[in-house]
């Protein structure tokens, strides 16, 4: 079985500015990161709500593929995902619960990329992050999450009862 760490985390203010890297930063159930733009409804998307658009993730190898294998440098927080993660299989996630530290999130549905990062960055990520610019979650249990908390599959049986 694998086993993830929360690698960075970030919040963005509103739409467009640059992401905020954090210590530390507190899930709220239902609504998203506390400060973040989505929880505060000034998001890029935020007149197309979501319920799985709480939380968004993005695994460090998709960075590092993207320089390995496309040439393109992508810093974590240029990536505009709140959670950057390690060793954490992100699209098989899809419909399962899992807890980051002690906070318990749903993976909703995959991100898809789309030419707002592009135009944003001016980088052509588009096509190279074709399904794996990340998973978008919606948060069951809140609490507090650290950079290096441990993230893992919660038991599917208590999960399927609070979705």
């Amino acid at each position: 079985m694998w086993q993830g760490r929360l690698q960075h985390i970030y919040i963005a203010e509103r739409a467009s500015v640059e992401m905020d890297a954090l210590d530390a930063a507190e899930l709220i159930a239902g609504i998203g990161i506390a400060g973040d733009r989505y929880a505060t409804g000034r998001g890029k998307y935020s007149d197309e709500p979501h319920v799985d658009r709480q939380v968004t993730m993005i695994e460090m190898e998709t960075l590092e593929a993207l320089r390995r294998d496309h040439a393109i440098d992508l810093l974590p927080e240029e990536t505009r995902r709140n959670l950057v993660v390690r060793d954490c299989p992100l699209n098989h996630l899809v419909g399962r619960a899992f807890r980051v530290g002690d906070v318990i999130l749903y993976g909703g549905r995959l991100n898809t990329p789309c030419k707002y990062l592009d135009e944003l960055l001016g980088k052509e990520l588009l096509m190279p992050l074709l399904n794996r610019s990340g998973l978008n979650c919606r948060i069951i249990r809140g609490g507090v999450i650290r950079p290096g908390d441990t993230i893992a599959l919660v038991d599917q049986s208590w999960a399927d009862g609070q979705t």
